[in-house]
């Protein structure tokens, strides 16, 4: 039931909690929104497009490590923004062996953005949506029946119940119609300049915070998507979340004044995040391009043929090692990989790291090169 519309933006309607009416926030479709910007937001989008485009010109079109480089970045921040925060070796192991608990949630994130980026160029759909949060809830602690499926019932952000929440999203009731108009802004929407388009999507999509749990996440990936789907970046991706995770009081404040129809202030300080989020990448291509130019100076004495040497520049793309990773890389015997790791861990540039392997078997041997692992902290 309809109770009243305000500027055009959405409807407070009632929902059903446990037997208990609560007032919850239909936002309308943007298909019926007005977006339009003034003159100073269109500025902000355009500054912000151009330096998210230098940003990834920047990264060499061959060097697939240090896209690999941002892209955990931007997971690990995008995971740190909801409070999951494990040792970032941990979340790598996870990621390699598929181990559960907090860090494999992390870990699986970073499959989702993958996966996202891979399809960027296809029509999004409901079904995709939910093939990305299967995969990003499979280790939490979520009821089953709300993984992978729209929740059936009202939801809540903040407080401990919709009676007390900071925002109450649509009832479920109103779920499919909202995210069937969201796909078709993410699929045809084209008169939107690329910046705006991200925003917009990403703010409708938590205004209607269709799942049980996981909705940050899976906005800030469909952030990644948009960029990439409309050729803003090509090579790499810029780390959103890192930037937004540096400001989350204003990406609060941005989100709620979307839901109330102003839209403007939403895009240019989402704008803002965007060129931090460029100048980021700029900065982790510098210190990447520094700590492998020292890898260089400490590796001085070995053989050119060294399969030590040979290792130090694929470790931006593989900063987790074993000696059976090690090999299938180089394709040596797995003695000869066990010398390398062990010769550069004699050296600095790895360390090994004690951590249990998932199944049946001998655990792993480890290394980690921490200090590519530590530019994503700081």
């Amino acid at each position: 039931m309809s109770l009243f519309e305000d500027g055009g933006a959405g409807t407070v309607v009632v929902g059903d909690w446990n037997g208990t009416q609560v007032r919850a926030w239909k936002p309308a479709r943007l298909s019926d929104r007005d977006l339009s910007l003034d003159a100073r937001e269109v500025r902000a989008t355009e500054q912000a497009a151009a330096a998210v485009r230098a940003a990834d010109r920047s990264v060499p079109n061959a060097w697939e490590a240090l896209s690999r480089l941002l892209l955990r970045h931007e997971g690990i921040a995008s995971s740190g923004i909801e409070g999951l925060r494990e040792p970032l070796v941990s979340v790598l192991i996870a990621e390699r062996t598929g181990a559960g608990g907090a860090a494999g949630w992390v870990a699986d994130n970073l499959a989702v953005i993958d996966a996202a980026l891979a399809s960027a160029h296809e029509p999004l759909s409901v079904e995709v949506l939910h093939g990305w949060h299967a995969r990003l809830m499979r280790n939490s602690n979520l009821d089953p029946e709300l993984i992978g499926a729209f929740r059936p019932r009202v939801g809540w952000v903040g407080g401990s119940s919709p009676l007390t929440a900071t925002y109450v999203p649509p009832p479920p009731s109103e779920i499919a119609d909202l995210i069937d108009d969201l796909i078709g802004f993410a699929n045809d929407r084209t008169d939107l300049d690329p910046i705006s388009h991200a925003a917009i999507l990403h703010a409708q999509f938590e205004a209607i915070h269709p799942y049980g749990d996981g909705n940050g996440r899976l906005g800030r990936i469909l952030v990644t998507r948009a960029l990439r789907r409309v050729g803003l970046t090509r090579h790499s991706t810029v780390p959103i979340s890192v930037a937004i995770a540096r400001d989350t009081g204003g990406y609060l404040s941005g989100l709620h004044l979307f839901e109330q129809g102003h839209t403007g202030p939403w895009i240019a300080w989402f704008a803002g995040v965007a060129q931090h989020a460029a100048a980021i990448t700029d900065q982790l291509a510098d210190r990447t391009r520094h700590i492998i130019d020292t890898w260089q100076d400490t590796l001085s004495g070995l053989r050119a043929d060294s399969a030590a040497r040979a290792l130090a520049p694929l470790l931006v793309a593989h900063p987790l090692q074993s000696a059976p990773d090690t090999a299938a890389l180089l394709h040596i015997s797995r003695p000869a990989a066990r010398t390398a790791l062990r010769t550069l861990a004699d050296r600095g540039i790895l360390t090994a790291v004690e951590a249990p392997t998932p199944g049946v078997g001998r655990n792993r041997d480890w290394y980690a090169a921490h200090d590519l692992i530590d530019t994503w902290t700081h």
